[in-house]
């Protein structure tokens, strides 16, 4: 199990059952949530344990995007078509995160100059990606 919290500390995340590897997204959604790069690991609805003044935006049709109704921190994203979805939460509310390696990366041909990524890890351009989840329509606001 991993403990995190939000930057004030009003929302406190428990995670169970996570996969220890992070993913990065470059889409325009994710770009002007983050600032510029999402990154996110992903653990099962079950394991996951918040506490606090969440808020929660619907982003779009198929997701919602959760923050610390306090400070603001990003807290996770999280597909709204299914119960049991996956949370894709934010490994830098994690200090276990710190030595995590970067698993995948999408929308790559739409990386912002200083955030290219380098290394050996799955990666797909927005084309790719979208051919295979079926939920997107074209370029994501």
């Amino acid at each position: 199990m991993i403990e995190g919290h939000c930057l004030c500390g009003a929302v406190h995340l428990t995670v169970d059952a996570h996969d220890p590897r992070i993913g990065a997204c470059h889409c325009r959604m994710c770009q002007r949530w983050s600032g510029g790069l999402f990154l996110c690991f992903t653990s099962k609805a079950s394991g996951v344990n918040v506490t606090g003044p969440v808020q929660r935006h619907a982003s779009s049709e198929f997701a919602e995007r959760a923050f610390c109704g306090t400070c603001g921190s990003h807290l996770w994203m999280r597909d709204t078509t299914r119960e049991d979805a996956d949370y894709e939460l934010m490994p830098g509310l994690f200090d276990a995160a710190v030595d995590w390696p970067l698993r995948s990366e999408i929308y790559t041909d739409r990386a912002m100059a200083a955030v290219r990524l380098v290394g050996d890890h799955r990666k797909s351009t927005r084309a790719e990606y979208e051919a295979r989840n079926a939920h997107l329509e074209g370029d994501m606001p």
